[in-house]
């Protein structure tokens, strides 16, 4: 549990993106020390013209390979998160080939009562996570 969603120009291959994902997974894992099996990954790929991910006036080049990544968690602090950023980056890059410059990142924080992982209930309130 991070909910990892991720928006990319479609065309990667199905390794192309378990590739991607699984460097992804690896940087949560090591970032916030989660259990191994809390993997929750929604991928949605976009027509180029869908898709503009510009630089903000940071002088950051972007090419068709861009990836946004938007992480709903609960609160993990700034140097977690800072940890993770850079984990991500690295990840992608030596897995996939991805410049950092075309990884964009945005984390949405909640509480414990803003999940229900199933059965109608809020587990983290109900004590079963």
């Amino acid at each position: 549990m991070p909910l990892m969603r991720f928006d990319l120009i479609e065309g990667r291959s199905d390794a192309e993106l378990k590739a991607l994902l699984d460097a992804a997974h690896e940087a949560m894992l090591e970032a916030f020390q989660v259990p191994p099996g809390d993997r929750y990954q929604i991928v949605t790929e976009h027509k180029p013209s869908r898709m503009i991910v510009e630089d903000t006036g940071l002088d950051i080049p972007r090419t068709r390979d861009v990836v946004v990544v938007q992480m709903i968690t609960r609160p993990r602090g700034r140097e977690k998160k800072e940890l993770f950023y850079r984990l991500l980056t690295e990840k992608l890059q030596a897995a996939c080939g991805i410049a950092p410059a075309d990884v964009m990142i945005s984390t949405v924080e909640n509480t414990d009562e803003d999940w229900s992982f199933g059965h109608g209930r809020a587990q983290f309130l109900t004590g079963e996570l």
